[in-house]
């Protein structure tokens, strides 16, 4: 089988799934064949019927699974360059494989080390094997990184890192996240994923862009303090405003009269209505 019908083959059992490295191969392949019962197979690839034969498109994983044995210097040497190889298999038998690239964005990169200026830890989680992700978490400076983690662990490992004592925040954008999503104390989700994911998290991100969460942190730690100075102008206010027009210094001569206080009362929600708008211009996006 030549290298293009076999991308064809592959591109035909993808057109239907939402993964990213489904799109990476369907993008690939100009034509494709007409599918029929496609089926997801979970954390391990895809299967269809495809043109009248019974097509696999699988991770090494299923392959271990199943017995086949894949000793094979081209998929070490593509998979210790940090690519991912999947495997096509027709009718039961393995035709070959598709090795694929991660393109890590200038973005990430500037992302994770913003975050880590922020004092927060940057984890990632993949279903990719180690080699892959050992070469993805180098390059954009990751603390740590979970690899070859089935969808129905994603949730058990964000409980882990939970356990650890930390506020997990996590972002996703597949089907595969959702559990996790709803695990973490805060889901992040990527408006361009999918539904599924975009119902369970807390946060949806419009753009596919990392630096958005950068932007929501920034977001978050503005409205705290801008919380923290209204609530401390108003119980400031009240702790001494209180007492004089109770008549606490009318000793001295000091009272503070009913009209007097319903100025500064106004006054004072003034105060807060007018340091609460000035969120609205102040520098918190990135």
């Amino acid at each position: 089988m030549n290298e293009k019908e076999l991308i064809k083959y592959a591109a035909s059992v993808e057109t239907y799934s939402e993964h990213p490295i489904a799109k990476g191969i369907v993008s690939f392949a100009p034509e494709r064949f007409t599918v029929e019962n496609f089926k997801a197979i979970p954390g391990k690839g895809a299967e269809a019927r495809v043109g009248g034969k019974e097509v696999k498109v699988v991770s090494p994983g299923y392959l271990e699974e199943t017995g086949i044995s894949l000793h094979d210097e081209r998929f070490e040497r593509l998979s210790e360059e940090g690519k991912t190889v999947i495997f096509v298999m027709i009718d039961g038998e393995l035709k070959g494989g598709i090795a694929l690239a991660d393109i890590i964005r200038p973005e990430s990169k500037r992302a994770i080390f913003r975050l880590k200026e922020m004092g927060i830890q940057c984890m990632m989680m993949t279903g990719d094997n180690k080699l892959v992700a050992k070469w993805v978490s180098q390059e954009i400076g990751l603390d740590e990184y979970f690899a070859e983690v089935l969808p129905e662990k994603k949730a058990e490992k964000v409980k882990e890192v939970q356990a650890r004592g930390f506020v997990v925040a996590m972002t996703g954008d597949g089907v595969n996240d959702a559990p996790a999503l709803a695990q973490a104390d805060v889901g992040i989700a990527v408006g361009a994923g999918t539904d599924v994911a975009v119902e369970t998290a807390d946060i949806v991100l419009v753009r596919n862009n990392p630096l958005d969460v950068l932007a929501i942190i920034s977001l978050a730690r503005a409205r705290y303090r801008k919380m923290a100075q209204n609530l401390g102008c108003a119980t400031g206010y009240n702790a001494i405003a209180i007492p004089l027009a109770a008549g606490i210094l009318y000793n001295f001569g000091i009272l503070l009269s009913p009209a007097i206080g319903a100025i500064f009362m106004s006054l004072s929600t003034a105060v807060v209505a007018v340091n609460a708008r000035f969120l609205r211009i102040e520098k918190w996006s990135c």
